[in-house]
């Protein structure tokens, strides 16, 4: 497996793929290690976590560097990530215990049962290169503090992460085996779901990969949690702070170069604001400064890979095609998977155009004519990751929180996770949770204990 900086277009690295042989061996240590690591005490788990934080912390500079070296992440982005990593792993060894307390139940009948949060095993994690570091630890963390183990199927163009991410593993005095990275392809996977040695697996990636490790997993009878991406909507009614909604629906389509899942995608205007956003916003994006990721005066950098810019450039030209007008997004020369910000108008309603999530900085902008329309316009595709709402009127509020499809609602700012705070969507966004309690419990037996 090849890493390519984006940036360049130039070779980094190529990382062998495990044979048959190590994977099998690498399921045996996950079974070992899982058999000891279950039954360690809660303070050695969160010491862990904790030296997790500090090696994180510590080696900032050089995990950093090689999220933007191998799919274009801006340095200081990059940063910011290794940073949110850090928060979690030192959230999950701080407030995790108590996320563990099952407490107990009186019975109708007499007596009581005891509630009681146990291990399953070893999880596997098939994870994107979109935040390479933020998606694993997402799931390692509250992995970790379960007494769970866990195993790393990473994105084919991050293996020098995944290798950093093992590393880490080991400066913080972690266990051998209690987290592994498998370097290997997407159809090694099935396989794995299918061994006995693993437990459950969590995915995060297109609807194509949750479809395939569902039905794989539901072979296997085995737990798994989605998180499919999905084409948010970005809500703006008149009573909304103007200036601010046109700053962040930037930043929803130039951060990380618009490879993010629960950044807006679809703008949805107020037809009596819908001009003046249209204005402001057209500005704003054409000033957008593309360019070296480790240039902090470049507002975004390039595209993960030439592949990734032409998959978006085959979204725009269908998207013309059907009527819609391509405002700034051109292609720009050189070596690197650059592209300029864009905004689509004039995109036809409709669910096959909609819900195609695009993954790069060209945002789609709809007029609705009232909230009801805004709604519908909103619900009107498949997915429902997360969504962006503005307005300053208590009852828009509350509508667009109760009507909008979605598993997470932002108002008046850019949907962002955060360890403490569930993550996850509906419909075709997938389903399951991470972070926060309800991540923690998704790989857990929560067992009754009967007593009189």
């Amino acid at each position: 497996m090849k890493s390519i900086n984006p940036a360049t277009g130039e070779e980094i690295a190529t990382h062998e793929e495990l044979t048959q042989a190590q994977i099998d061996a690498a399921l045996d240590r996950a079974t070992a290690t899982f058999a000891s690591w279950r039954d360690t005490a809660m303070e050695e788990r969160t010491a862990l976590l904790s030296a997790l934080a500090d090696a994180y912390h510590d080696h900032r500079d050089r995990l950093a560097r090689m999220a933007t070296l191998e799919m274009g992440k801006m340095l200081k982005s990059a940063l910011a990530e290794v940073d949110k990593c850090v928060a979690a792993f030192r959230h999950y060894a701080k407030e995790g215990p108590a996320m563990l307390e099952g407490g107990s139940i009186a019975l109708s009948s007499g007596g009581k049962a005891d509630l009681v949060w146990l291990p399953i095993g070893p999880v596997l994690a098939v994870m994107p290169w979109n935040f390479p570091y933020w998606q694993v630890v997402r799931f390692l963390a509250p992995c970790i503090l379960a007494g769970n183990v866990g195993l790393l199927k990473h994105a084919s163009n991050v293996q020098g992460v995944a290798a950093l991410m093992q590393e880490m593993m080991g400066v913080a005095g972690a266990p051998e085996g209690l987290f592994q990275n498998l370097p290997i392809r997407s159809d090694a996977v099935v396989g794995i779901i299918a061994d006995d040695r693993v437990a459950a697996v969590t995915l995060t990636g297109s609807e194509g990969a949750g479809r395939a490790v569902a039905e794989q997993a539901g072979r296997a009878l085995k737990k798994v949690v989605l998180e499919l991406g999905g084409s948010d909507p970005f809500i703006v009614m008149p009573s909304a702070d103007l200036d601010a909604a046109v700053k962040q629906a930037v930043t929803a389509r130039v951060q990380n170069s618009g490879q993010s899942c629960i950044c807006g995608k679809r703008m949805i205007v107020h037809a009596d604001i819908y001009d003046a956003f249209l204005e402001r916003y057209a500005a704003a994006m054409a000033a957008v400064k593309a360019g070296d990721p480790f240039d902090e005066e470049s507002d975004m950098g390039p595209l993960s890979s030439a592949e990734q810019r032409q998959n978006v450039q085959d979204q725009i030209e269908t998207m013309k095609a059907a009527g819609a007008t391509l405002i700034g997004g051109e292609t720009m020369p050189g070596p690197g998977a650059y592209m300029q910000a864009g905004i689509l108008t004039d995109v036809p309603v409709d669910p096959a155009l909609m819900g195609e999530e695009i993954f790069g900085p060209i945002a789609m902008l709809f007029k609705a004519a009232d909230m009801d329309d805004a709604i519908a316009i909103a619900n009107a595709i498949p997915f429902g990751l997360g969504s962006s709402v503005w307005t300053k009127d208590a009852a828009e509020e509350a509508r667009f929180v109760r009507d909008v499809q979605a598993g997470m609602t932002a108002v008046n700012q850019m949907l962002a996770s955060a360890p403490e705070a569930p993550f996850g969507g509906v419909k075709r966004s997938g389903h399951g949770r991470e972070l926060g309690p309800f991540g923690l419990h998704e790989f857990m037996n929560l067992k009754s204990v009967y007593r009189k």
